[in-house]
């Protein structure tokens, strides 16, 4: 081993990302203990998917008071649904209310990683230099790499071209014809937004979205100062969200016909907006609600009414200089594309940075599709957890409850990690594959009948699909299961003792 090699430095934790899971995760570890670790952020500051997505009129889709960690309460939301600056400022002040800063990494992406067997650790390369970790914790999210189709003739486009994770607030859209791509729920809070400025806007939609009222409203002072002055009208506030949601989750997972009485409130809401036959026609979708993630906008419909708004019911195909092609042939002069066409979800891009103990790249383990042990742990990849891994998708709840599940389980990883090692910490967990198979074939049983799999074609599946995406249960039920580490479902693995052996389980165990 070269001398730079033995002198890397290394710590206990490798913390990726520091948006809530990852941020998450440090004040968990903190809690337990752990203060030896490190969150390797790519960007000059935290906030993960909340620091990325500025476009005008960001916001969440989930109540405020159930969007944020329970261990750290926010009082002060000013309205029911709050906006990407109200979110990104409250990661902040998780931030320094836990102590997290001395922790973080700034300008430190992750280039790639691989686990060393002999050693039992994994070696990392950043952009901030090289180090070695125990354990690693993935907490880079399923909507952090922005995905741009691959159009024809894209590249000749003379105008402005960006995506709505990278919005470009130096680009003035004022008096401009602007292209938006794609009518999901940052596509439906960007048309009403810029549409008043604009000169022109041309929506491309491939489907239509089912689209409900939003109701938002602001949080008085009153119960602002009530929130925090009664701490238990808080947390009834955020009971009564989540179980509303809870009760759902029935409906989506086993009785999709049992969604209609939504599917009649989204064309109530639509008709009151839209007068027009033929564009109520193409605002009509023709799948089941909630096969796609439901929507929630008060301005969606009324911005397409206006007079300086074309919808073009074809997906965006070519692109001959400013000249933009539907796949109907429907043609648009533009000076700006905006695409709102999702992220990279079931191929992240760090599958293809991560080496585990054969040698195969996340992304060959997961070639015939995402698979992980409670959506944490993958066969191959020891002391490597995921915070919101493959199928931990809620389509109608909050994802932090997934989020504080996952870190349920990384605390009692860890727990287990300290007892199996002794004082060295020289023990590592690898997922059995039979545990990871037997998982996964349970939950793509769950699935098959659900509104996921069966409504429509969406990007909850993957290239082959299957549902690799979505959790099928209550966030109750994902609690539950993933509340400690099962050592059955886990190798047990251990550096060689000095006559050359490697210990076995049993000993391990004893």
């Amino acid at each position: 081993m070269a001398e730079h090699e033995r002198q890397r430095e290394h710590v206990r934790v490798a913390v990726i990302g520091s948006g809530f899971g990852g941020l998450g995760a440090a004040v968990r570890l903190r809690r337990e203990g752990i203060t030896d670790f490190v969150v390797l952020e790519r960007a000059a500051s935290v906030g993960g998917t909340w620091r990325d997505n500025t476009y005008p009129g960001c916001a969440c889709d989930v109540p405020s008071h159930l969007y944020s960690f329970s261990f750290a309460p926010n009082p002060a939301w000013p309205r029911n649904f709050s906006g990407q600056p109200h979110i990104r400022a409250y990661l902040e002040r998780v931030t320094d209310t836990f102590g997290i800063r001395p922790h973080l990494r700034f300008n430190s992406e992750v280039r790639g990683m691989r686990w060393d067997t002999g050693r039992l650790l994994w070696e990392l390369d950043t952009a901030c230099g090289p180090l070695t970790a125990d354990v690693v914790v993935s907490a880079a999210g399923p909507l952090s790499e922005p995905r741009i189709p691959d159009v024809p003739g894209l590249d000749t486009f003379p105008g402005k071209v960006f995506h709505s994770a990278r919005w470009d607030h130096d680009y003035d859209l004022r008096g401009k014809r602007v292209a938006v791509v794609g009518t999901g729920a940052s596509a439906i809070q960007i048309v009403p937004e810029i549409q008043p400025d604009v000169r022109r806007l041309t929506l491309f939609q491939r489907t239509p979205a089912w689209v409900v009222p939003r109701a938002d409203r602001g949080i008085t002072k009153a119960e602002q100062w009530l929130h925090a002055r009664v701490p238990a009208t808080r947390v009834l506030r955020r009971g009564m969200q989540w179980g509303v949601r809870e009760s759902q989750v029935g409906l989506f997972a086993k009785w999709p016909s049992g969604l209609r009485f939504l599917e009649r409130l989204a064309l109530s809401h639509m008709h009151k907006a839209v007068k027009d036959p033929a564009l109520r026609e193409a605002l009509t979708p023709r799948y089941r609600i909630g096969c796609k993630r439901i929507l929630l906008s008060n301005d969606y419909y009324p911005a397409l009414t206006r007079p300086n708004v074309d919808v073009v019911t074809s997906g965006l195909a070519e692109v001959r200089g400013s000249t933009l092609i539907a796949a109907d042939g429907t043609e648009a002069e533009a000076d700006a594309i905006v695409f709102g066409t999702g992220f990279q979800v079931t191929d992240q891009p760090i599958g293809r940075m991560v080496t585990g103990a054969d040698g195969r790249t996340l992304a060959e383990a997961w070639q015939d599709g995402m698979a992980a042990l409670r959506g944490a742990t993958i066969a191959g990849f020891p002391n490597f957890m995921m915070v919101i891994g493959p199928n931990t998708g809620l389509g109608n709840s909050s994802m932090i409850l997934i989020i504080e599940s996952h870190l349920n389980y990384l605390v009692d990883y860890m727990r287990q990690l300290e007892i199996l090692g002794g004082p060295s910490h020289k023990a590592a967990l690898d997922a059995r594959p039979s545990a990871v198979g037997a998982w996964n074939r349970r939950l793509q049983e769950r699935l098959a009948p659900s509104v996921w799999n069966t409504g429509c074609d969406s990007w909850y599946l993957d290239a082959a699909g299957r549902n690799t995406t979505v959790w099928p249960g209550t966030t109750t039920e994902f609690r539950k299961v993933t509340r400690q580490v099962d050592l059955m479902e886990y190798q047990v693995l251990r550096v060689p003792d000095t006559a050359g052996r490697t210990r076995t389980v049993a000993e391990a165990a004893r």
